[in-house]
C-alpha cells in the first residue's frame, strides 16, 4: 500500500506542480513567475538558516540540562524537510516547505509527522514475527524480556542471589 502511495505521489505531485506553474505563469507572466519562485527560495534559505540556528540552540540547551531532546530533534528534521521542499521548484512544495519552517505552523507539522510515524511503527510492529512478545498497548499484560534478552514465559519466582565467593 505504501509503495503505491509513494508511486502516485511521485507521479501526481510533479504533474500538479507543472500545471500550477503554467496557470500562474499565464496569469502573471513567465518572468514574474520565475521571480516569485526565486524570491520564495531566497526567503526560504533565510528562514532555514534562522530556524536551524534556533533548533540547534534548543537542542544544545536540552542536552546540557540532561533531558531527552525529542521535540528539538523533531523540529530539526522538520526544518530540514522544509528547506528541501523550498529548494524544489514549484508552488505546492513551497507552501508545504513554508509550513515546515514557520514557527507558527511547525507544531502542526510535528503533530502530523508524529501521527504518521506512530501509525507506521504500529503497523510494522504488528507485522513483525516477534509481535507476540510485546504488548500492543502500554500496560497491557504480556511477556517481558529476560536478562539475556530472550522472552520470559511461565512462572516467575522471585528470589535473592547469595554469593559464596570467598577469597582464601
Amino acid at each position: 500500500m505504501m509503495r503505491l502511495l509513494l508511486f502516485l505521489a511521485f507521479l501526481v505531485i510533479p504533474v500538479l506542480e507543472i500545471w500550477l506553474l503554467i496557470q500562474v505563469g499565464q496569469a502573471i507572466g513567465g518572468w514574474t513567475t520565475v521571480a516569485v519562485l526565486v524570491a520564495v527560495s531566497m526567503l526560504g534559505a533565510w528562514l532555514v538558516r534562522r530556524e536551524g540556528r534556533r533548533a540547534w540552540r534548543a537542542l544544545q540547551e536540552s542536552l546540557q540540562s540532561g533531558r531527552m531532546p525529542d521535540r528539538e530533534l523533531a523540529d530539526a528534521a522538520i526544518i530540514l524537510v522544509g528547506g528541501t521542499l523550498l529548494l524544489t521548484p514549484g508552488f505546492l512544495s513551497d507552501v508545504v516547505g513554508m509550513a515546515c519552517l514557520l514557527p507558527v505552523t511547525r507544531p502542526m507539522m510535528r503533530r502530523l509527522g508524529s501521527w504518521f510515524f506512530e501509525r507506521r511503527v504500529r503497523r510494522m510492529a504488528a507485522a513483525s514475527p516477534y509481535a507476540h512478545l510485546f504488548p500492543t498497548q502500554p500496560g497491557a499484560p504480556g511477556p517481558g524480556l529476560g536478562a539475556d534478552g530472550g522472552a520470559v514465559h511461565g512462572k516467575v519466582v522471585h528470589g535473592e542471589v547469595i554469593r559464596d565467593d570467598r577469597e582464601p
